[in-house]
């Protein structure tokens, strides 16, 4: 039986639900492309000190991924350290692979190498092998480097981002392009709309080798706004942002219908975030597919971790089980 290629884009929480629903389905050959411009918290000293591209999103996925069975040295990988001089923050996943990267010479070994350990259904790609940073352009004339400064601003002028970019100019990963043009289907998001899905995207060659695949193209939208990034986006404005970048419409655009918990909302609006407002019409070149995806189970952050992290995610079963029969039916 021919396996049905699945390409996802991102790398972060969001791509970790789409893997985790997926990986189930024996009928799937997963690819994650993942994001390599993370420069926050310990992200910051591995590549600082040590040199070595971030390896946070690479962890994540490489879990996601992992076949049933090693939920012990799953837990072990995830461990975040609370305490302790130049540990603390750290998670011992990352000083694993910063290990492995040693040992095997490259990043790209240390990632075969957990690939293997974890029995990984799948690929891990690194959407690139450049040393950047990311920056963003604000329509008040600001210019910010570095994704931690973009994900978590310190102020609250409103400004809107108009121009997204790596400095200096990031090459694809060849990998990441052949894995993109021979997809059946390419699934963008969701996740942080700039730090997160559209870091990928704008890397050079990404955008060609999306308009030049055959694969029916997918975007999920995100349940909540972004202080600093979507504070002002309505679902139909997150679609236009992919399609800018891309340079192609997506085919279909997955939104969530279910509710999310009052309380939830809450603790949302005291930082100035909301539900996404679907404003998505039908008559616009996409396909709109509407169901509850929602997880109400709150996240709850680990001892050590320092960065902001969003209270629900995407429920992985719903999300998986609709992609898989958009797969089926579509192809």
């Amino acid at each position: 039986m021919k396996k049905i290629k699945v390409v996802v884009i991102g790398g972060g929480t969001g791509t970790v639900a789409v893997l985790t629903g997926l990986k189930k389905y024996k009928d799937l050959s997963l690819s994650v492309i993942v994001n390599m411009t993370d420069d926050g918290g310990s992200n910051r000293i591995v590549r600082d000190e040590f040199g070595l591209l971030p390896l946070s999103d690479l962890r994540k996925s490489i879990v996601a991924l992992a076949d049933a069975g090693n939920g012990t040295f799953r837990k072990l990988f995830t461990y975040r350290f609370a305490k302790g001089e130049g540990l603390s923050g750290h998670t011992l996943g990352n000083l694993m692979m910063m290990a492995l990267s040693d040992l095997t010479g490259s990043e790209q070994g240390a990632i075969d190498a957990a690939s293997k350990v974890f029995n990984v259904k799948g690929k891990v790609i690194p959407v690139t092998f450049s040393d950047v940073r990311l920056a963003a352009k604000f329509d008040d004339g600001r210019v910010v480097t570095g994704e931690h400064l973009i994900d978590e601003p310190d102020d609250n002028s409103g400004a809107k981002i108009t121009s997204l970019f790596s400095k200096p100019l990031a090459k694809a990963n060849e990998e990441a392009v052949r894995a993109i043009k021979s997809a059946d289907f390419i699934i963008a998001g969701p996740g942080d709309l700039y730090t997160s899905t559209l870091a990928n995207i704008i890397v050079s060659g990404i955008p060609e080798a999306i308009r030049q695949s055959r694969g029916k193209y997918i975007f999920i939208n995100n349940l909540m706004t972004k202080k600093g990034q979507t504070h002002w986006m309505k679902a139909s404005d997150l679609v236009n942002e992919v399609t800018k970048y891309s340079g192609r419409k997506p085919d279909f655009v997955l939104m969530n219908s279910g509710k999310v918990l009052a309380n939830t909302l809450r603790r949302y609006s005291r930082k100035h975030e909301y539900q996404i407002k679907d404003d998505m019409g039908e008559g616009d070149g996409y396909q709109v597919l509407r169901k509850d995806i929602v997880s109400n189970d709150e996240f709850i952050k680990q001892k050590g971790d320092d960065l902001d992290r969003s209270l629900i995610r995407h429920d992985a079963k719903e999300l998986g089980e609709l992609l898989h029969k958009l797969f089926k039916k579509a192809r």
